[in-house]
């Protein structure tokens, strides 16, 4: 299938703001790509983009005074099928897992495994460990906390979300997050495109969405505790410990956002 993915974003200042964007779909998806991926901005600023610690591909720009609209609108193939199901997927043993998973069990800016251990302990101490317990978790964060853009912050954490019951995207992801890691299974954030293909229409701006992987078996497994079901044309574009490695934009300066458009919709072909 194909899916034509895009956005529109303004940003005010009134002077100059250095800036990094991670606005571009990961590494990983490029091969996938059916017309090139560019970032606009106008007026017309220097960019270049460099690989991050965790792979992403950000981009850095200085915001001139007055402001700056970055766009972008491409197409890229997908698979078509659901996030994969390995319900017997098994818990990999702290000791046994690869040096390089390790991070994704420590506690970060928004994951506070120290605040949370206790909890996660008494909720999913008694279940199987692998994918029947990431499973638990997905679904109590899933029903404890309430949708709401209304509930967004950007300082929100995970201990936040679970005292409060109610956020964002992101703040599902984090929880969810947090409470694996507690539970010694590996968790990464991930940040993408997910638009509302394969369900019935939502009457809401589109927007970009949170989700996460889990560690199991030796791989990488995505969950999605907003949802909490298996999802057709998620477009990865970063993924990290939490939402600071992975921001859409991080500012260095005063820069206000005055537009936000986002789109993602399956397309019968290439126009």
């Amino acid at each position: 299938m194909l899916i034509r993915a895009g956005y529109d974003i303004s940003f005010s200042s009134e002077t100059t703001t250095p800036m990094l964007a991670m606005l571009n779909i990961h590494p990983s998806r490029n091969k996938d790509l059916k017309t090139p991926h560019r970032i606009i901005a106008s007026p017309d600023v220097p960019m270049y983009d460099y690989v991050d610690a965790f792979g992403n591909n950000t981009t850095r720009f200085v915001i001139p005074a007055g402001g700056v609209t970055l766009s972008c609108d491409f197409v890229i193939e997908d698979s078509g099928l659901p996030d994969t199901q390995a319900p017997d997927a098994p818990q990999v043993l702290v000791e046994d897992l690869p040096d390089d998973i390790l991070v994704y069990l420590l506690g970060s800016r928004y994951c506070e495994t120290d605040r949370l251990s206790d909890v996660a302990w008494s909720l999913f101490g008694g279940i199987a460990p692998g994918w029947a317990r990431v499973q638990a978790i997905v679904d109590y964060v899933h029903n404890h906390i309430e949708f709401g853009y209304g509930h967004a912050r950007s300082t929100k954490t995970a201990w936040d979300a679970y005292q409060e019951g109610a956020g964002v995207c992101r703040d599902f992801a984090h929880l969810a997050v947090t409470l694996c890691r507690c539970m010694n299974i590996p968790a990464r954030y991930c940040t993408g495109y997910l638009g509302d293909i394969g369900i019935p229409p939502v009457d809401a701006p589109m927007d970009f969405s949170a989700w996460f992987d889990v560690y199991l078996g030796g791989e990488w497994y995505t969950f999605d505790a907003r949802h909490n079901r298996p999802r057709i044309g998620r477009i990865l574009m970063a993924r990290g410990r939490d939402a600071t490695d992975t921001a859409l934009t991080n500012a260095f300066g005063r820069a206000s956002l005055v537009r936000f458009d986002v789109h993602t919709d399956e397309v019968a072909g290439i126009d």
